[in-house]
């Protein structure tokens, strides 16, 4: 495991609409110098991706029924991730599988944040919706100031 090295992971399709949020959120702190990479989300890629690495942030867009544009955070080492709020709209086996199939397997990174993104159109096409947009940006500042 690499000391200290943090990984911003966002997860989703671009061309899902919503489901865009966490590239969109991980583009942004790309740009900000972070290391931050965008993901299609497969389970087994993803523990793949953290092997190595000590504090992992994952961002992807969620459906709780909450309003659109609401940021929730997760300490997923410390709490279970809610299984219906994350869909599998790009991706089978998806972020709550990965992170329940690495926490069976005892490969966690030590620090692992989810961030869930609820989004109002997981339709084809480009694009967030406004809420989810003016959200992106909301989480980006949250993932810099808080982790």
């Amino acid at each position: 495991m690499t000391e200290g090295r943090r990984l911003i992971v966002g997860i989703g399709n671009s061309m899902r609409r919503d489901d865009g949020a966490g590239p969109a959120v991980a583009a942004r702190l790309a740009a900000r110098g972070h290391d931050a990479i965008e993901h299609a989300g497969d389970a087994i890629a993803l523990i793949a991706l953290w092997r190595d690495v000590d504090d992992v942030v994952l961002i992807d867009a969620m459906r709780s029924g909450a309003a659109p544009g609401t940021v929730r955070r997760f300490d997923a080492l410390g709490e279970s991730l809610p299984r219906d709020g994350f869909p599998h709209t790009s991706h089978v086996l998806g972020l709550v599988e990965a992170v329940e199939t690495a926490r069976h397997l005892g490969r966690l990174p030590n620090r692992l944040t989810v961030y869930g993104i609820e989004a109002a159109d997981f339709g084809y096409g480009d694009g967030l919706s406004p809420e989810v947009a003016r959200a992106v940006g909301k989480c980006a500042r949250c993932i810099e100031e808080v982790g």
